[in-house]
Order: C-alpha cells, then sequence, then structure tokens
C-alpha cells in the first residue's frame, strides 16, 4: 500500500526475547510480534493488521470486491494464520524442545496438503485470481518457515509456483522475512 513507516525490532531471542519485557507487554500482552500503532491506537496480530489498513488506507486492494472471492481469500488467510503458522511459533516450538524441527515439519506438510488442495480451487496468477491479495501476504512468510524447516515442496507445485511468482515481485522482495534488518544473520537471503 506504500506506507511510510517506522519499524522497532523486536528480537524474539535476544535478551531471553524482547518481547517479554514489560515495554513491549504494554503494547502487546500477548507479548508476540507484530504490534502496529497507528491512528492513536495499537493492534496486534497479523490479520487484524492487515485488515485495518485495507479499511482506512486506499489502494491496491488486498480483499476481493467479489464476496465469493473476498471469502476464499479470508479461508486462505486463516488456514496459514491459525491453522498452520501458530505450530511453529517459537514459543510453542521452545516447549517441544528436541523434536521442533520434526513437529514444525508436521504441522506444515499437513496443513499444506489441504493448502494445496484448496489453492488448486482458487488461484489465478495470484492465490485467489488474478489480483494480489492479504492470502498472498501469508502465505510467502509461510514457505520462508517451510523452507526454514527443510520441508520438501515438491508434492506442492501450486504453493510453490505462486511463491515463485509473488517473490519475483518487488514488494514482497523487500518485505521477505529474510531481508528484514532484525533477521538472524544465518537466516538473511
Amino acid at each position: 500500500k506504500g506506507i511510510e513507516y517506522d519499524q522497532e525490532a523486536v528480537n524474539l531471542i535476544k535478551d531471553g526475547g524482547q518481547q517479554q519485557s514489560e515495554k513491549y507487554k504494554a503494547l502487546n500482552p500477548m507479548q508476540q510480534v507484530p504490534a502496529l500503532c497507528i491512528d492513536g491506537i495499537t493492534i496486534s496480530q497479523s490479520l487484524a493488521i492487515i485488515q485495518y489498513l485495507e479499511d482506512t488506507r486506499p489502494g491496491p486492494h488486498l480483499l476481493p470486491q467479489d464476496p465469493k472471492k473476498r471469502a476464499q481469500v479470508r479461508m486462505i488467510c486463516d488456514h496459514i494464520a491459525s491453522g498452520i503458522q501458530p505450530l511453529q511459533n517459537l514459543y510453542v516450538l521452545q516447549k517441544i524442545g528436541a523434536e521442533k524441527v520434526e513437529w514444525a515439519q508436521h504441522f506444515i506438510v499437513r496443513g499444506f496438503h489441504a493448502l494445496e488442495h484448496i489453492l488448486l480451487q482458487t488461484a489465478g496468477r495470484y492465490c485467489v485470481g488474478d489480483e494480489i491479495s492479504m492470502a498472498d501476504i501469508c502465505l510467502v512468510p509461510q514457505v520462508y518457515n517451510a523452507e526454514r524447516f527443510k520441508v520438501d515442496l515438491t508434492p506442492f507445485p501450486t504453493i510453490k509456483r505462486l511463491n515463485e511468482t509473488l517473490l519475483g515481485l518487488e514488494a514482497f522482495q523487500v518485505s521477505h522475512p529474510s531481508r528484514q534488518p532484525d533477521t538472524p544473520g544465518d537466516l538473511q537471503a
């Protein structure tokens, strides 16, 4: 959407996890990232942030006008943000311990099998048709997580194709998790 912003990194590992600080807890009592301070309010949770920006900032639109396509976008977003990503969240993986890689792989693969099936029905150039949507914004970081955990993407050709297409766009290149200023050196692009 071309919105100017100031970024304040919250390192999830340094100092026992900077999200655990009292300062950050005041922004987000759940002590998770992200949190966005905008228009005099603080919003946490990625989808709530994206939806607020969609509602308050002009195009490009991230939700289609067609109600059926809108529902498909929201379904894909929820599938990723609620059904896959939380199960490889750092806090969860720390509780799992030594089995964390296998745990993350299991839930990513399980989620990707369902997501691949959905995308076969909804995808055009992007996740839902030929316009970038919130679903695409959710897909790219989840594929990054899959690659981080060494998930074989061969069984998911639609996911792989969409991710490659999206990574060809400047907005997705500069916002990619591996290119953020606080990304650990071993995970940077």
